[in-house]
């Protein structure tokens, strides 16, 4: 099962959580912040988003910075993921 993102709607797959700081502490599960890095996994084609003309910027394999709290988050075949709009992307990481 895939997932295909509508209008302006991007897929994002969290990259890795840090399980230990840089002084050496294990992290526990619910200690652990949310990840704002992320790896594209698919785009919407864009298109008219509220009256106005949206034009895609990410692509697939894009590493991006997407707000903390952006997004819906769904679990599809074990794996989770992240639903935001383009607009909820702050960077791309280069």
């Amino acid at each position: 099962m895939t997932i295909k993102p509508l209008l302006d709607r991007v897929v994002l797959k969290p990259t890795e959580i840090e399980e230990t700081t840089k002084s050496g502490f294990i992290l526990t599960s619910a200690s652990q912040e949310k990840p704002q890095f992320s790896e594209v996994v698919a785009v919407g084609p864009g298109g008219m988003v509220d009256g106005k003309e949206v034009t895609m910027y990410v692509k697939p394999g894009d590493k991006v910075i997407a707000g903390k709290y952006a997004g819906t988050e769904v679990k599809l075949d074990s794996e989770e993921y992240t639903i935001v709009r383009q607009s909820d992307i702050l960077a791309i990481v280069e």
